[in-house]
Protein backbone atom coordinates (compact mmCIF):
# COMPACT_ATOMS: atom_id res chain seq x y z
CA UNK A 1 0.00 0.00 0.00
CA UNK A 2 1.75 3.18 -1.09
CA UNK A 3 -0.09 6.31 0.20
CA UNK A 4 1.08 9.78 -0.96
CA UNK A 5 0.80 13.14 0.92
CA UNK A 6 -2.73 13.82 -0.63
CA UNK A 7 -4.12 10.51 0.32
CA UNK A 8 -6.00 9.41 3.38
CA UNK A 9 -5.50 6.10 5.24
CA UNK A 10 -9.16 6.34 6.64
CA UNK A 11 -10.09 5.35 2.93
CA UNK A 12 -9.79 1.75 3.20
CA UNK A 13 -12.56 -0.22 4.44
CA UNK A 14 -12.95 -1.50 7.47
CA UNK A 15 -10.84 -5.04 7.88
CA UNK A 16 -9.39 -4.48 4.21
CA UNK A 17 -5.83 -4.89 3.90
CA UNK A 18 -4.18 -4.51 0.57
CA UNK A 19 -1.87 -7.01 -0.06
CA UNK A 20 0.80 -8.73 -2.47
CA UNK A 21 0.89 -12.45 -3.90
CA UNK A 22 4.19 -13.98 -5.03
CA UNK A 23 4.84 -16.65 -6.07
CA UNK A 24 9.24 -16.01 -6.01
CA UNK A 25 8.54 -14.37 -2.68
CA UNK A 26 11.33 -12.06 -2.96
CA UNK A 27 10.47 -8.10 -3.33
CA UNK A 28 12.35 -5.25 -4.58
CA UNK A 29 11.64 -1.42 -4.88
CA UNK A 30 13.51 1.07 -8.01
CA UNK A 31 12.27 3.82 -9.90
CA UNK A 32 10.63 2.68 -13.04
CA UNK A 33 12.89 4.27 -15.24
CA UNK A 34 15.92 2.68 -14.16
CA UNK A 35 13.58 -1.04 -13.76
CA UNK A 36 15.35 -2.26 -17.01
CA UNK A 37 19.14 -1.64 -16.10
CA UNK A 38 18.43 -2.37 -12.34
CA UNK A 39 16.49 -5.81 -12.88
CA UNK A 40 18.55 -7.34 -15.42
CA UNK A 41 21.44 -9.06 -13.04
CA UNK A 42 18.60 -10.61 -11.99
CA UNK A 43 17.25 -11.48 -15.12
CA UNK A 44 20.16 -13.02 -16.82
CA UNK A 45 20.26 -16.94 -17.31
CA UNK A 46 23.41 -19.31 -18.77
CA UNK A 47 21.63 -22.45 -19.46
CA UNK A 48 18.44 -21.88 -17.10
CA UNK A 49 20.37 -20.80 -13.90
CA UNK A 50 20.45 -17.83 -12.74
CA UNK A 51 23.97 -15.58 -13.88
CA UNK A 52 26.56 -14.67 -11.01
CA UNK A 53 25.62 -11.22 -10.21
CA UNK A 54 27.97 -8.24 -9.15
CA UNK A 55 25.58 -7.37 -5.66
CA UNK A 56 26.23 -6.51 -2.28
CA UNK A 57 25.42 -9.37 0.36
CA UNK A 58 23.06 -7.46 3.21
CA UNK A 59 21.63 -9.24 6.03
CA UNK A 60 19.31 -11.76 5.59
CA UNK A 61 19.92 -12.88 2.53
CA UNK A 62 18.80 -10.03 0.67
CA UNK A 63 21.16 -8.26 -2.41
CA UNK A 64 21.79 -4.81 -3.08
CA UNK A 65 23.13 -3.96 -7.03
CA UNK A 66 24.24 -0.73 -7.80
CA UNK A 67 24.23 1.54 -10.80
CA UNK A 68 25.61 4.33 -10.67
CA UNK A 69 24.75 5.80 -14.26
CA UNK A 70 21.04 6.01 -13.36
CA UNK A 71 21.74 7.22 -9.62
CA UNK A 72 19.67 4.17 -8.37
CA UNK A 73 20.26 0.55 -6.82
CA UNK A 74 17.91 -1.93 -6.11
CA UNK A 75 17.45 -3.44 -2.86
CA UNK A 76 16.20 -7.10 -2.46
CA UNK A 77 14.27 -8.36 0.59
CA UNK A 78 12.03 -11.34 1.79
CA UNK A 79 8.43 -11.27 0.74
CA UNK A 80 6.20 -14.05 1.92
CA UNK A 81 3.01 -14.20 0.04
CA UNK A 82 0.17 -12.41 1.42
CA UNK A 83 2.42 -9.64 2.99
CA UNK A 84 1.42 -5.65 3.03
CA UNK A 85 4.01 -3.19 1.82
CA UNK A 86 3.56 0.67 3.27
CA UNK A 87 5.36 3.46 2.14
CA UNK A 88 6.07 6.44 4.81
CA UNK A 89 6.10 10.06 3.04
CA UNK A 90 7.62 12.88 4.10
CA UNK A 91 5.35 16.06 4.07
CA UNK A 92 6.60 17.01 0.46
CA UNK A 93 5.84 13.21 -0.45
CA UNK A 94 9.31 11.89 -0.63
CA UNK A 95 9.69 8.14 0.60
CA UNK A 96 11.32 8.49 3.97
CA UNK A 97 10.38 4.47 4.66
CA UNK A 98 9.39 1.17 3.43
CA UNK A 99 7.85 -1.54 5.54
CA UNK A 100 7.31 -5.08 4.50
CA UNK A 101 4.92 -7.47 6.29
CA UNK A 102 5.17 -11.08 6.39
CA UNK A 103 2.20 -13.01 4.88
CA UNK A 104 2.75 -15.27 7.95
CA UNK A 105 0.53 -14.96 10.73
CA UNK A 106 2.19 -13.30 13.73
CA UNK A 107 5.55 -12.17 11.73
CA UNK A 108 7.25 -9.21 12.42
CA UNK A 109 7.70 -6.40 9.63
Amino acid sequence: MGLSVEDDIARLQPGVEPRFFSDANVGCFADAGAWTTLSAPFRTFIDGVPAPRASEQLADGCERVRDESQQADPVTFGAESGGVVWLGRTKTGDVAAIVVTSGMPDAKA
